[in-house]
């Protein structure tokens, strides 16, 4: 299944290339090399079950922006946990997704408590997990490269479905070398980047002991 998946998704992405260079110095896979990691990191994504992560995720506003560094663990299954580390006054806030319900707790807080809350945008599209559910729907998606001084990344592009007025795009940055993704920008309609999240430290396919996802 997810073989025909891998290369319809492969397919479709070849046909929907950017032109040339879209003015934020990325630009079409040049050569057989590129197209080659392309391919790679599709797969790589195809085969993710779960993973483990350190990253810093920014949500930007009109007026100013929010930065909170994070560990982050998930499934493709829709399971995920990701607890606060930073800033000092939020450290420890924890919200737990176990596939049915979500709930909040404060693992700093003896005898904590933990409130259930409703999945929103904002906080699930954060997750590599959730990206990858979008891009292998295989609806406008388009793939680039872009050179930076650190090497070359491929970026995958996706539409964040739901007509969300500030979540319309996902890009997905990976390194070619290490198959490793590096950040994932969401951009509002108008080209905007509203939430960054930067990867640190990145493990796949990590065994997740079902206890991250309880309470």
């Amino acid at each position: 299944m997810y073989g025909k998946i891998f290369a319809v998704c492969v397919l479709l992405a070849v046909l929907f290339f950017v032109s040339a260079c879209d003015g934020s110095g990325m630009r079409e896979l040049g050569n057989a090399d590129e197209l080659s990691s392309f391919e790679k990191i599709t797969r790589t994504l195809v085969e993710l079950h779960s993973y483990r992560a350190i990253a810093t995720v920014e949500y930007r506003a009109n007026k100013g922006s929010n930065i909170y560094e994070t560990v982050q663990h998930a499934r493709i299954t829709g399971e995920y946990r990701v607890e606060v580390t930073g800033p000092e006054h939020v450290a420890g806030a924890v919200t737990v997704n176990n596939g049915r319900n979500i709930s909040q707790f404060n693992a700093r807080v003896e005898g904590r408590v933990a409130v259930p809350v409703e999945e929103t945008p904002e906080r699930s599209v954060i997750f590599l997990t959730t990206f990858i559910r979008h891009y292998l729907q295989c609806n406008e998606m388009s793939v680039m490269v872009a050179d930076m001084e650190e090497g070359v990344r491929t970026v995958l592009e996706a539409t964040v479905p739901g007509n969300h007025p500030y979540l319309a795009t996902a890009r997905l940055w990976v390194d070619n070398e290490t198959l490793m993704p590096i950040k994932l920008i969401i951009l509002d309609p108008d080209g905007v980047e509203r939430i960054i999240v930067t990867y640190h430290a990145f493990e796949m396919n990590v065994v997740l002991d079902d206890a991250l996802f309880s309470l």
